[in-house]
């Protein structure tokens, strides 16, 4: 929506940043928020627990924190299990080996951070 920009999306690859002089409507804006390290990110998930992610269900750090929103999830029947896209505050996932919960239906789930690559040629990506 209007609210979130390409960066917070997983699409700075869109924007043509070079050459430097090239100007836009909108640089200054992107320029900011590019050098910003609380901007939030675009993550995979993977759950751990049972459920089936979907958006708009809130991520939240271990200890319970708000992490962020999933935008879009589902299950995976290449992986056989739930996936997601999740919006996160980079600064709060601390845990170091990606671990964090998901919201649903009133109980956090356990889940893990992951690239946002899957499936790769109908095969799951090593470490999934």
């Amino acid at each position: 929506d209007e609210t979130v920009g390409p960066l917070e999306s997983g699409l700075a690859w869109t924007v043509a940043w070079d050459p430097a002089e090239r100007d836009f409507i909108g640089r200054p804006a992107l320029t900011a928020l590019r050098d910003d390290p609380e901007r939030r990110r675009l993550v995979g998930l993977l759950l751990t627990g049972r459920g089936v992610l979907r958006a708009h269900q809130t991520v939240l750090t271990v200890d319970g924190t708000p992490l962020g929103e999933i935008t879009s999830g589902g299950f995976s029947p290449t992986l056989e299990r739930s996936i997601a896209f999740a919006r996160i505050r980079p600064g709060l996932l601390d845990t170091g080996d990606g671990t964090c919960a998901v919201e649903i239906r009133g109980k956090a789930v356990p889940a893990r951070v992951v690239k946002t690559t899957f499936v790769r040629h109908g095969k799951p990506v090593q470490g999934l």
